[in-house]
């Protein structure tokens, strides 16, 4: 199984991270992808990346990625998985590793695609601002609706693949919005979607990168792909 973690400057939550998963997981043959920026991974957490791939030298390992924004550091890393599961999460401890256990269920029951969600069964946010709090659930249902689904969060980028997948699909965005377009374009092009309900945390260290402004960014990737046609969403043939 491939976990991929894009880190930057959350050197505690990252190591606390990659131990969690170590003790739940311990039945997997782990590749623990950890991407690093150039210019934005600080000292700090290098030092942190370093410590684990002593700790644990089969299962971790790292690269910088070669082009700019989050989308560009997931993908460059999904052309690097080996597992037959890819999941992508968080290094800052906003996606609880206890999750994972659930989610690998349910892709082993047959899902393509293992999700996570704050909203089911109530609201699941600690330490969330109020006013995006009330624009998130806006959003949600908006986005719900457009693409005719039961998921109840389409934008926590907490997910497992079945790795051909991440592979066959033509992905567009570089940036912050990647995290949406990577539920969406699944969703257009029918693969089966299982939800497992996850809290968010907000993180104790470390600055997100991924700010209010990109809601609009959102917005315009959430039409594009409604209306996108499927085959210019897939590979010829899968990379």
């Amino acid at each position: 199984m491939s976990i991929i973690l894009p880190a930057t400057d959350e050197p505690r939550s990252l190591t606390e991270t990659v131990r969690r998963i170590r003790k739940l997981l311990p039945e997997y043959r782990l590749q623990l992808i950890v991407v690093t920026h150039p210019k934005l991974t600080t000292p700090a957490c290098r030092e942190a990346i370093s410590e684990l791939q002593k700790e644990y030298p089969t299962e971790v390992e790292t690269f910088d990625q070669k082009n700019p924004g989050l989308g560009s550091a997931v993908q460059e890393a999904f052309a690097r998985a080996r597992g037959t599961y890819t999941a992508l999460m968080s290094a800052d401890l906003e996606t609880d590793p206890a999750v994972l256990p659930l989610m690998l269920q349910e892709v082993g029951n047959g899902a393509d695609i293992a999700v996570t969600t704050r909203w089911r069964r109530g609201a699941r946010f600690k330490g969330y601002d109020p006013l995006k709090f009330v624009l998130n659930f806006i959003f949600q249902q908006i986005f719900r609706l457009l693409y005719w689904t039961p998921l109840s969060d389409l934008t926590y980028a907490y997910r497992i693949y079945c790795t051909p997948i991440v592979r066959a699909i033509r992905w567009e965005e570089s940036g912050f919005p990647f995290l949406f377009e990577s539920i969406l374009k699944p969703l257009r092009l029918g693969y089966k979607v299982a939800e497992v309900d996850a809290p968010w945390i907000a993180r104790t260290e470390g600055v997100s990168h991924n700010s209010f402004k990109q809601t609009f960014s959102y917005t315009w990737v959430g039409f594009r792909v409604r209306f996108q046609r499927k085959a210019k969403m897939i590979y010829t043939v899968a990379q």
